[in-house]
């Protein structure tokens, strides 16, 4: 028969186990620094997907005033006034996030607003000048 070495091959299969476990908790430390460091390069990219834009519309005061007058016997006029005014401004802001998209660069033709103002006025004048005719004697 042969010798049984209870004693020493418990040591070795401590030993073992205890190296076992250190083995794992190397590469539980190695996963966990890899993933801090994965976590440190990807916010500065998270951080980048927002965007915030903010345009203010503002207007200001239109004072406008015409005035039309007319002196002299025998006189005719025919006035068509129109005021036309705008204190307004275009509003401009495209707000594009490329995060996620496949597409290399975004160009734009013709961008931007425009206020056109386009006044009609049409006036009429009939113009006569009746006179009565005075009898003198």
């Amino acid at each position: 028969m042969g010798r049984i070495f209870a004693g020493p091959v418990r040591a070795e299969s401590g030993t073992e186990n205890t190296r076992d476990k250190e083995k794992k908790l190397r590469k539980v430390m190695l996963l966990a620094a890899l993933l801090a460091v994965l976590a440190l390069a990807a916010i500065p990219a998270i951080a980048q997907v927002t965007q915030e834009s903010e345009q203010q519309g503002e207007s200001g005061e239109l004072d406008q005033s015409f005035t039309a007058t007319q002196e002299g016997d025998n006189s005719t006029q025919c006035v068509g006034i129109q005021g036309v005014g705008n204190t307004g401004n275009a509003q401009n802001v495209t707000d594009i996030l490329q995060y996620g998209s496949t597409a290399d660069e975004f160009e734009f033709e013709e961008v931007g607003s425009t206020i056109t103002v386009s006044p009609a006025n049409t006036t009429t004048c009939d113009e006569q000048v009746n006179q009565a005719a005075a009898a003198s004697g």
